[in-house]
């Protein structure tokens, strides 16, 4: 999918994928909450369905951000030309204001999908067999982003603990995180491992 966006579509691609951010805290993202040179995003506002800007869905929701580096390089590039606003907005419409959601599921979310053959056949109204984006909404970026966090590095993740899970996504409580994305933890009881350990013990 990255492969197959460019411009704007592809630095919020790589921004919710990379960050884990709500659709709501991505769209109402302001550059100065952008620090590039320590390689960070606070999360401190959001723009709700009806483009106004608010705190966050709970406390826990103004968090920071820890960016990686192909990222920095991304928004910095951007930063030089996206549309300026009294907003201030990292993402805004061309004229600077907040962009409907809508508009980015169409515009920026679907048509790389469709580009990169993350798609699903369907049959159409005429009979006829069509494409159509495998994900419907921005919110499986985010659980793209978790389970990224979670996984073993071993599986190309970061094998971070619940609690550094539940903070990164904002959550208001670990029980919340672990409903959700509980069974994507390691359980503890892997065969090889606990001889591994016992082996220790046993030495």
């Amino acid at each position: 999918m990255l492969k197959a966006a460019n411009g704007k579509p592809r630095v919020f691609l790589m921004t919710a994928i990379f960050t884990g951010m709500r659709a709501s805290e991505l769209r109402g993202l302001r550059w100065s909450d952008v620090n590039l040179d320590r390689a960070e995003i606070e999360v401190r506002q959001r723009a709700d369905a009806y483009h106004e800007i608010g705190s966050p869905k709970s406390s826990a929701g103004r968090r920071t951000i820890p960016l990686v580096t192909e990222l920095v390089k991304t928004l910095k590039e951007w930063k030089t030309a996206c549309p300026a606003g009294k907003l201030g907005l990292v993402f805004p419409t061309g004229t600077g204001e907040i962009e409907f959601h809508a508009n980015i599921i169409k515009r920026w979310f679907h048509p790389p999908q469709l580009e990169a053959g993350v798609a699903i056949t369907a049959t159409g109204s005429d009979g006829k067999q069509v494409s159509a984006p495998k994900y419907s909404g921005l919110h499986s970026l985010r659980h793209f982003h978790a389970s990224w966090l979670i996984n073993r590095p071993e599986d190309g993740g970061l094998g971070l603990p619940p609690k550094v899970v539940q903070t990164r996504l904002g959550h208001s409580s670990i029980q919340m995180t672990l409903d959700v994305y509980g069974h994507l933890f390691p359980k503890g009881d892997d065969a090889t491992a606990m001889d591994s350990a016992a082996a220790l013990i046993l030495a």
